[in-house]
């Protein structure tokens, strides 16, 4: 098994100074990773992206676009032909159709590549003609993503602090009595195993409903092709004191470590490693709205799953060295279009609080980061309503379980993020002198003039930051 990691390693070299090299001098390629955690939308943030890179009416902040050096952007084949392609025409047709709705949610890995032809910039620019850069979106399940912290940890170690962590939640009461009742000292009966992962799974099903973020493993979630396989068949056990070969902890070890190989390194190995540019889309305000303790998890989870980043900067010896590394990491803090704009900057403080320790361990390493607010598709209109006799600011849009225009005014976030993240940190059950409330909006109809894409928030910023310093 090391023989062949070294071996793998050393071909993985070879085909990434080949593609370097033909990158460098000829056509460069930016990948992009788009990842997040359940609801955070992804598919909207390609969609809308995409959108407005083709039709560019509303990218001022996109500096290429606001000298006027982009000739034109198309959409080509992708690189990669054993990937899925991401479904971009049928998602713009379901946002912007005559009865609008959000498309369905990611479910597998996808990818797409949009092709600039660009007129370079500076003293060069009546030298050269115009070049061409490819800018290739990765779109992949932030549940894969969480996997990656297992690799460092065995099953003993996992078993131990999942058990830990689930021994309060409402959630994980029928696992939790499941799992004790367990003696993993006995033989292995395969009928106990398959009771145990199903049990299992029906508490991450519910915990990702109830809005909490650690749901590993993720294939759990998105079991695709590997359903019912024993790769998918183990839990979480309390280790007993003596475990022989055929004993049902050994197996479940057995079978962890097995997931850890077949299915976490692979998707490391072949997409993850390959990307050097990073978006991680965060629903910070389903967070604050489920409450303390699930926005202490989603730092945790954040700060826990940005470790297996490979930041740093990208330079011909060193990718030619040591392989791609995260160049920009861009954490956003979507659907910034439920809250007036007045407050998106403190949103904006909150993501960046949260992300902190994340956040300085890949600026130490080299890599740029930035932290926003935005809204992949604007969704709302801002208006003032009237609430217990004041006048406060508010978004109206068109509530998506029944199409009916209503009003919200979500609450007021703090200035000092420190009066949020502080109850979170110290697991509070509620907020004590705050109300956070939250709806769930359907697409706004809307009629783009030519040229247009989807209205948005901030989305120029963000394709500035990621692909701005390449065009």
């Amino acid at each position: 098994m090391v023989f062949r990691r070294l071996t793998d390693g050393v071909a993985r070299g070879i085909e990434g100074a080949v593609s370097t090299v033909s990158e460098t001098f000829f056509e460069p390629v930016i990948r992009v990773g788009v990842t997040g955690l359940s609801r955070a939308g992804k598919t909207v943030f390609i969609t809308g992206l995409v959108a407005n890179l083709l039709d560019r009416g509303r990218m001022p902040q996109l500096r290429a676009h606001a000298e006027g050096r982009i000739e034109a952007v198309f959409l080509q084949p992708q690189p990669d032909d054993t990937l899925p392609r991401f479904d971009f025409e049928n998602h713009l047709a379901a946002i912007l159709g005559e009865d609008p709705r959000w498309p369905s949610s990611t479910r597998s890995i996808s990818e797409l590549r949009l092709s600039f032809r660009v007129r370079p910039s500076g003293m060069i620019s009546g030298l050269t003609g115009p070049r061409t850069v490819h800018l290739d979106i990765v779109d992949y399940p932030g549940e894969w993503l969480l996997d990656l912290s297992l690799l460092d940890k065995s099953y003993a170690q996992w078993s131990e602090e999942t058990l830990k962590r689930l021994a309060t939640r409402e959630e994980a009461r029928d696992f939790m009595a499941t799992a004790r009742a367990a003696d993993g000292a006995l033989p292995l009966e395969e009928p106990q195993a398959q009771a145990l992962a199903a049990s299992f799974t029906a508490y991450l099903q519910a915990a990702r409903k109830a809005g909490w973020s650690d749901c590993t493993p993720g294939r759990f979630l998105l079991p695709g092709d590997l359903a019912g396989s024993p790769v998918l068949t183990f839990a979480p056990l309390p280790m007993p004191a003596q475990a022989t070969r055929t004993s049902l902890w050994r197996e479940m070890g057995r079978r962890y470590e097995s997931y850890k190989e077949n299915v976490v390194r692979p998707f490391f190995r072949e997409h993850f490693a390959r990307i050097d540019r990073q978006v991680v889309l965060v629903d910070a305000l389903g967070a604050i709205h489920a409450g303390p303790q699930a926005l202490e998890d989603l730092r945790r989870t954040m700060a826990e799953i940005l470790a297996a980043f490979r930041p740093g900067r990208n330079s011909f010896l060193s990718t030619l060295l040591l392989g791609h590394r995260v160049e920009r990491i861009l954490f956003a803090a979507t659907m910034a279009d439920h809250l007036h704009h007045t407050q998106h900057p403190k949103l904006t403080a909150i993501m960046e609080a949260m992300l902190r320790e994340a956040r300085d361990r890949a600026a130490f390493a080299g890599s740029l980061t930035a932290a926003m607010s935005l809204a992949s598709i604007r969704a709302t209109v801002e208006e003032e309503v009237t609430r217990h006799g004041e006048t406060v600011e508010a978004v109206r849009g068109r509530l998506l379980a029944n199409g009916r225009q209503v009003a919200m005014y979500p609450g007021e976030l703090p200035s000092d993020p420190s009066r949020i993240l502080s109850p979170a940190r110290e697991g509070v059950e509620r907020w004590l002198d705050a109300e956070f409330a939250l709806m769930t909006f359907a697409p706004a109809r809307v009629l783009l003039k030519p040229g247009e894409g989807p209205p948005h928030i901030r989305l120029d910023r963000a394709a500035e930051f990621l692909i701005g310093d390449r065009l």
